[in-house]
This record gives C-alpha cells, structure tokens and sequence, in this order.
C-alpha cells in the first residue's frame, strides 16, 4: 500500500487545518493508522491512530481536545483534523499504516508501522 499525506501549509496560531492520508494499491488493511510528526532537531513522536476494525482513536496527551482523527471507508483516507494550532505543532507530519491488527497500547510505537507517507509540513506562526 503507499500512503500520500496531504493537507499542511502555513497558519496563525490557533488556527486549523485538516490532514489527509490517502492510500492506493489497495485498500486500508484491520490495521491502525497513525499519525506522527517530526519537528526539527526532535525525535519523530505519535500524534494519533485509528484502529481501522474498531475505529477507536487514542491520542498523545499533547494534541488531545484539539486534534481528531477520523476515517472515510469509501474513500480509503484518514484524515487528522487540527484546530487551535500552537507554534509547538509546527513539524513534518507523517502517516502509518501496518499490516494487521495490533494491541491499542502499541499503536504509539513508530516501529509498529509497516508504510509510511512522505510527510506533509505543517508551519504554525506566532
């Protein structure tokens, strides 16, 4: 499956804007899909995940109340809506996805991920 993430670009703080993760080759597998970020000089950290058989969503404490994401089956993308953006979300975000199913507790674990999107950067002013 390749994964092309899409939707970033440039906004005020607390602003929004709403990430999109599409996938061809084949559809979304049971597995989760994630969705991690890299700011500069940092580590890459999770940010959310879908369980695709489920639809049950954790997040990172971080982006909690402000983030959500959600899927659409018909049209095999999930998508990561941000709103009251900070400065500190300011990163490349990537998506995941992995081949069946894991425990929930493991869906914050980059190394978890079978496919990954190239990264769309997000830039959030002050």
């Amino acid at each position: 499956v390749q994964l092309q993430a899409s939707g970033g670009g440039l906004v005020q703080a607390g602003g929004s804007l709403r990430l999109s993760c599409a996938a061809s080759g084949r559809t979304f597998s049971s597995g989760p899909v994630g969705w991690f970020r890299q700011a500069p000089e940092k580590e890459r950290e999770f940010v959310a995940a879908i369980d695709m058989w489920t639809t049950g969503t954790r997040y990172a404490d971080s982006v909690k109340g402000r983030f959500t994401i959600s899927r659409d089956k018909a049209k095999n993308t999930v998508y990561l809506e941000m709103n009251s953006l900070k400065p500190e979300d300011t990163a490349v975000y990537y998506c995941a996805t992995r081949d069946g199913r894991i425990i929930t507790s493991a869906q914050d674990q980059a190394g978890a991920y079978h496919y990954w999107g190239q990264g769309t950067l997000v830039t959030v002013s002050s």
